[in-house]
This record gives C-alpha cells, structure tokens and sequence, in this order.
C-alpha cells in the first residue's frame, strides 16, 4: 500500500496541525496524526479530543489507505527535507511505515488508525459565513481578556452571539472586560455560545485574512471550515455571566487622549508601579492628566502629565495600569476616550472613531485611587 506525496506541502500541514497535538497523553493514539486517503485526496487530522483540525491535499497513490502516524517523528523528518516526492510504503498487517526519499529509506512504527477518535461531524447544525480578516479581528480584541481561572469556566472562553446580521464577541476575566460587535452578515438565525481560547488561537494561526470562513455550529461543536481545513471545537458547556449588568449607562466624565501617548506613557510609569497591582492614580482636570504610582517596598515613584481634553469635574481614580496598555495596544485609532461615572466606577474604553458596522468597547475596574 504506497503513496506519493510533496514534502513541503505535507510539512506545512503538519506544522499548523501540530499545535493540537501534546505529549505524555492519557490516550497515547492522539500523539498521533491520521492519514485517511480516498481517491487522490489525503485528509490529515489532528486532535486533542477539545479541538480537532482536519487538513487536504493531493495524493498519488495506489488505493485507499488509512494509518496514524506518530507525529513527533514525522514532522521532524519533514522539516529536515527540501521540496521532494516522498513516498510511504505502509504494511497493513503490523501498520509498519518505510519512507522513500531522494536521500534513502527510513521505518517507523504506525498505530491502528481504527483505535483513532473519531471526529465530529456537521449534524443539525446552523451556518455562515465571515471573512477571515473579520474574524481575525475579532479574536484579537477580545482573546486577552479571557480567565485563566479554571474555577470560571464559562470565562476561560469568548462568547458569541449571533443575532441575524449582527455578531457580538465577548470576554471578561472580571477585572476587565471586551465587547466587539459588528453587522453586514448574512444570516437568519438568533444563537450563542462560549468559545474555547485555544480552539480559537488555532483558528487565528491557521486562517489567512483573505480566507473566507464558513462557520457552522451545533448544541456541542463549532465548525471553521476554509480553504482545505477545517477546525474543529468543543464549545464550553456553561453560563456565560451577564456582562452587560456591569457596563454604567452613565457616564458624564469624559477624557479624551492620543492613544500612543497613553499607551507610552503607562508602560514607564508600569515600571515604577507595585508589581503585585500595577496600581496607578489618574487626577483629571480640565486639558490635563496626571498618572502617579508609588511602590512603597522599594521606594520607587513616578509622575507623568499629559495634554488631553476632560469634560467633567475633577476627579481622582485608579487602573491598573498593565491592564490599561493591553487594552489601548489591540485598539487602531489615533485617539481614545474614557468614560467614568465615579471613582468606584468601571472606567469605559472606546475609540473616538469607530468603523462603520463596528462597535469596540472595553471596561475596566478601577482600583482605590490612594495609597
């Protein structure tokens, strides 16, 4: 049972599949990726039972073949290749492997590809489409603020919400919060769901932003199919919190500033700041910011003013300000507003010009703004 196939086209699959695949698993097998070739079609998949990817390309060979092949192994013997034919030469009675190459023979050990998982299926499931660039996006400005808190599940992932043309991305580790919306999509369904943070880091290194993305759903998986590959998640099985009950509807003090000023100015003070908190104090007043932090332990302090525009009475308030620079470096325009009730009050986030169909916010929690 052989099969021919280009050495760099097989070692581009296996690198962006590779990221699914651990080591010293309970289930020994999923160390492994899955040959299935049907015609001239070879389907490579790849899987840690939470999030599977399924790749295809072209094949030369004799018949159909199934074998699972350890992945360690292959992908480093790939790597060390130039663009070549490689044929696999697999015997189906003890799943042994010989490699052909221009530079001489090599043989493994494969697994029985019939003690391999199988993978889910599109059943019942409702779809649409996005293009890679929005989706990209999207994950971008909300996958920082997930949890890593293995207690808040349901926050460990994004959530979205489908509502007919409109698509709403969600994340919170609640000391910081996303929400990034945006319209012009076909579809005709209401839906939401939580979606895994490293299903979707897997989406956002394999799509390329001129993809177009179909996404397909149920009540247990998320499909992203695209190009020759298909992405497969389990979707988080919990109650996402009710994020909007935290967001103040008024917020009367209004600071506007250049975004790259902000951010610059944040990360020296951050370095003066205690690093336990990365505690800052903003004194706002009419055309002016003041930005101080002490670290008593060390006797270390700073304070840096900035030219802005305040509407407001002046007020003190504390961030964190690490917290702060991650938000304003995922953000594109030139300036930004904070909008602020109170010192105890979440501090709202939102660029001065938002793109058309979109609407970026972003919330944070103050901290006590004395030391």
């Amino acid at each position: 049972m052989k099969f021919t196939i280009s050495s760099s086209e097989l070692s581009a699959i296996l690198n962006t599949s590779s990221s699914v695949i651990g080591s010293n698993s309970v289930i020994p097998i999923i160390e492994d990726f899955l040959f299935d070739i049907k015609g001239e079609t070879l389907e490579i998949t790849a899987t840690n039972l939470e999030n599977t990817i399924v790749s295809t390309m072209d094949v030369s060979a004799e018949e159909d073949i199934k074998i699972a092949i350890p992945a360690k192994i292959l992908i480093e013997t790939m790597k060390t290749l130039p663009e070549q034919p490689v044929t696999f030469d697999i015997n189906p009675d003890n799943f042994g492997i010989e490699l052909t190459t221009a530079f001489g023979k090599y043989k493994l050990a494969g697994d029985n590809p019939e003690e391999y998982p199988e993978t889910s299926t599109i059943q019942d499931a409702e779809s649409f489409t996005l293009s890679g660039k929005t989706i990209e996006r999207a994950i971008t400005k909300t996958i920082f603020a997930t949890s890593n808190d293995e207690l808040r599940l349901a926050m460990m992932g994004v959530y979205m919400q489908i509502d007919f043309n409109t698509v709403t991305f969600v994340a919170t580790d609640a000391h910081k919060l996303v929400k990034y919306q945006f319209g012009g999509i076909e579809s005709d369904q209401t839906a939401s769901m939580i979606l895994p943070k490293k299903g979707l880091n897997l989406l956002k290194s394999s799509l390329s932003s001129a993809d177009d993305v179909k996404i397909s759903f149920n009540q247990k998986n998320i499909f992203f199919e695209f190009d020759q590959t298909t992405i497969i998640c389990r979707l988080i099985d919990a109650k996402y919190p009710d994020y909007n009950s935290v967001i103040p509807v008024e917020n009367p003090h209004i600071l506007k500033i250049n975004r790259s000023d902000l951010i610059n100015s944040l990360k020296r003070i951050n370095i003066f700041a205690n690093k336990t908190t990365n505690q800052a104090v903003f004194n706002l007043s009419d055309k002016s910011l003041t930005i101080s932090t002490q670290d008593l332990d060390f006797s270390n302090e700073a304070t840096e003013q900035i030219a802005c525009d305040y509407i407001g009475e002046p007020m003190s308030i504390g961030f964190n300000v690490k917290f702060l620079a991650e938000m304003l470096s995922v953000m594109s325009t030139k300036e930004i507003e904070i909008q602020m009730s109170s010192p105890n009050r979440p501090g709202i986030l939102v660029p001065t010009d938002q793109k058309e169909n979109e609407d970026l916010l972003m919330l944070v929690m103050p901290l006590m703004a004395s030391y």
